[in-house]
């Protein structure tokens, strides 16, 4: 059984969203003869990490609604690196999407470590048609499954649907096709979104 880690290693540094510098982490470590202790400082939205409601809708429901049973399971990674600009229900609409089915989105995004501005992101009649289809969840190796969409309509339609999002996946070396996924968030309470440790097994599905 092969396993791929497509999470975001963390450190000082690191891409982050829009090269912003308040979204760098800070990891300040002390040495006491030989104990060792760090501490950091970082976005919840750092690297590889879901998002909740509660990030685009005032008072939408917080991290800790979000059930295991709904990161952990079978996915799909889906070769979309042929698109150059944005997701839609087009591009969609060739693959045979079923409902319940977590899909994780290969695209360019994954080429360049680097942050780009124009970034391939899922577009409103994307998020539309898996609402409609009745996913159970979508990952996105972008640091964002949207990009300047007044409103943030991408984001609200998949909330609204109760369809989780992943962010930051690494996604490059990842032949398309089925896995097993388990995606492992930290246990924050009362955030809108938790960094996670994202793990796909080829070769082990659900029955």
């Amino acid at each position: 059984m092969r396993m791929f880690d497509v999470t975001a290693p963390i450190f000082e540094g690191m891409t982050v969203y829009k090269n912003k510098p308040e979204k760098q982490p800070k990891i300040q470590t002390v040495t006491n003869g030989y104990v060792t202790e760090s501490r950091i400082d970082m976005d919840v939205h750092s690297g590889t990490h879901v998002d909740a409601p509660l990030h685009m809708v005032n008072d939408g429901e917080t991290f800790e609604s979000i059930s295991l049973e709904k990161l952990v399971g079978n996915c799909r990674v889906l070769d979309l690196t042929h698109v150059e600009d944005q997701i839609g229900r087009a591009e969609l609409e060739k693959f045979d999407i079923a409902p319940g089915e977590f899909l994780l989105f290969q695209t360019k995004n994954s080429q360049d470590d680097a942050f780009s501005f124009e970034f391939v992101y899922l577009a409103h009649d994307g998020a539309a048609y898996l609402a409609e289809k009745g996913v159970r969840g979508i990952g996105t190796d972008a640091l964002g499954i949207e990009r300047s969409q007044e409103g943030h309509p991408t984001h609200k339609t998949l909330f609204a649907a109760g369809i989780v999002v992943i962010e930051g996946l690494r996604l490059r070396d990842v032949p398309p096709g089925l896995y097993f996924m388990v995606a492992a968030p930290l246990k924050l309470v009362g955030t809108d979104a938790a960094p996670a440790r994202v793990l796909l097994f080829e070769g082990w599905q659900e029955g």
